[in-house]
């Protein structure tokens, strides 16, 4: 145990260590609030009761050409039943207006128990590597003959680094994104180099013995290359009816930022429910500035899929213990 402890401390050691040029990967919405976790904390990966299968699907601005919308993939489960290890991977296509992203996310996971009692106590790590191809449409462009009417496109490649604690009701993560700055954004030569995200998160699951149980929680980041803040703070519950369940939570989160403009905030309500291995969830956004692009606001929908569900573990969060059993 002791050697794995020390590899995990080099891994990181040499991440940080590492300088050259990067660009942001996938966005962080509020997609980890509907069992998504994973999207954001590779060290989530496997860390459950069951393999997890989801897809997400965001528009923003609806009825607005060419607005921003993200699609997502995402798979993670243990390497065997009695294995430690797990692994994962997001799939992504990350569409905004002539500018688009696609992505793919590979990631690799450890979990150390720390207790054998009646009450979930574990250490996780994840490593996770991701290849995105950026890409400008410039076929429609007009007006400017010195823009070749091309789809330009380049890629790059990125890291992320995370750690997880759970202990009970508990759950805790930490996740450093972008790590790696690989390469210069060759179609928008503004862009920050240093785009490395700095995401801590955590809450706690209580009210087993009563009739609605609830996870209030938050996530914080902060972007290094520009020094912005962001805060989300969350409320869940959950009521399970048979093989349903049913949940709820309310989002708000808080950009902190000396630029008015980017100073936003925004809440967001999420309505889901679980029947038997299948989930679905429903997010609505709305932007609360005094000055806004469009009041339509941003809709987002996730479906998802629980394989293979193994024995709940002791005593844990929602994370951990999936509701119902699975494929």
């Amino acid at each position: 145990m002791k050697l794995i402890y020390i590899q995990f401390c080099l891994l990181f050691f040499c991440f940080f260590t590492i300088k050259s040029n990067s660009q942001e990967t996938l966005p962080i919405y509020t997609d980890y609030l509907s069992d998504n976790v994973y999207l954001v904390h590779p060290s989530a990966a496997g860390i459950g009761n069951s393999s997890k299968l989801r897809f997400t699907a965001r528009q923003q601005w609806a009825g607005i050409p060419n607005a921003p919308e993200l699609q997502t993939l995402s798979f993670h489960t243990r390497l065997s039943e009695e294995s430690r290890a797990g692994y994962g991977f997001v799939i992504f296509n990350d569409e905004n207006g002539f500018h688009s992203q696609k992505g793919i996310q590979g990631s690799y996971s450890y979990h150390l128990p720390l207790a054998n009692s009646n009450v979930f106590n574990q250490l996780s790590f994840g490593l996770a590597f991701t290849f995105v191809q950026n890409q400008s449409d410039q076929r429609t462009f007009t007006g400017d003959r010195a823009v070749a009417a091309i789809v330009e496109s380049t890629s790059y490649y990125n890291a992320d680094f995370s750690v997880a604690y759970h202990l009970g009701g508990l759950s805790s993560y930490f996740t450093v994104k972008n790590l790696l700055l690989t390469a210069k954004n060759n179609l928008n030569v503004q862009e920050p180099l240093d785009l490395r995200n700095y995401i801590f998160s955590a809450g706690y699951y209580f009210g087993q013995d009563l009739f609605v149980q609830f996870e209030p929680s938050m996530m914080l980041q902060f972007k290094e290359g520009t020094g912005e803040r962001i805060a989300d703070f969350n409320i869940k519950a959950y009521k399970n009816i048979s093989k349903t369940q049913l949940w709820a939570a309310i989002s708000y989160r808080r950009s902190f930022d000396t630029n008015a403009i980017e100073n936003s905030h925004f809440l967001s309500p999420i309505l889901g429910v679980n029947y038997q291995n299948l989930m679905f969830s429903y997010t609505f956004t709305n932007q609360m500035n005094d000055i806004v692009l469009s009041s339509a606001g941003y809709h987002q929908i996730s479906l998802g899929v629980n394989l293979w569900t193994r024995e709940q573990r002791a005593a844990a969060c929602p994370n951990i213990n999936t509701a119902f059993g699975g494929f």
